[in-house]
């Protein structure tokens, strides 16, 4: 997900403790929360499948906001340009991995999904250096639809064969497109970035 900037001025080390880094850190406590919710009542309670999806939904929104602050108030620091994207695959991650546990998400879309959106983040912090290859607008759709697709299967309708089902499954083969897509692209960007560097 697409958070604090990695490019621009930075704020320096020292200045951990602003609010920007502040919701970096809270959406990686809210990731043993989100799981407990979407656990509770062997995964498929409505009340807590619902109350997992909200926290989830959270945790996005908090994403977000770290981002317009960093951008936006000068929040921007090494520590932020550092966690963000971990803290945006960790969430991703244990959605992704707890809906294969519950039996509702194939493995294979976890794992295709998942090692695309770590590979980049290696990527992303092997270069960072030598400068950024910033978010096109084909990886921030494709955040937007993989966070949608993840949230409609982790809301309870979506283990029900139906409407709702359907339409979720459809969000998610779009999600699963787009990040084949952007996945090539960003390394196919970053290899020349580093190559123009380099001469």
């Amino acid at each position: 997900m697409p958070g604090q900037p990695q490019t621009g001025p930075m704020v320096g080390r020292a200045n951990i403790a602003n609010l920007a880094n502040t919701l970096t850190l809270l959406r990686l406590v809210l990731v043993p929360v989100f799981l407990l919710a979407l656990f509770a009542g062997d995964g498929h309670e409505t009340g807590f499948r619902i109350l997992a999806f909200l926290i989830f939904a959270f945790a996005c929104i908090t994403d977000r906001l770290d981002g317009l602050l960093a951008r936006n108030y000068g929040m921007a620091t090494e520590f932020g340009a550092f966690v963000d994207p971990i803290a945006d695959k960790t969430l991703v991650g244990s959605a992704l991995i707890g809906l294969s546990m519950l039996g509702e998400l194939p493995w294979w879309i976890t794992v295709l999904i998942l090692a695309r959106e770590f590979g980049v983040t290696v990527l992303r912090l092997a270069v960072i250096r030598r400068g950024v290859i910033p978010a096109s607008w084909g990886g921030k759709l494709k955040t937007v639809v993989q966070v949608l697709a993840i949230g409609l299967f982790v809301l309870p309708w979506a283990g029900t064969p139906g409407p709702f089902r359907v339409g979720a499954a459809v969000v998610m083969g779009a999600a699963i497109v787009l990040t084949v897509i952007t996945g090539i692209d960003y390394v196919v960007s970053t290899v020349r970035e580093v190559r123009r560097t380099a001469a």
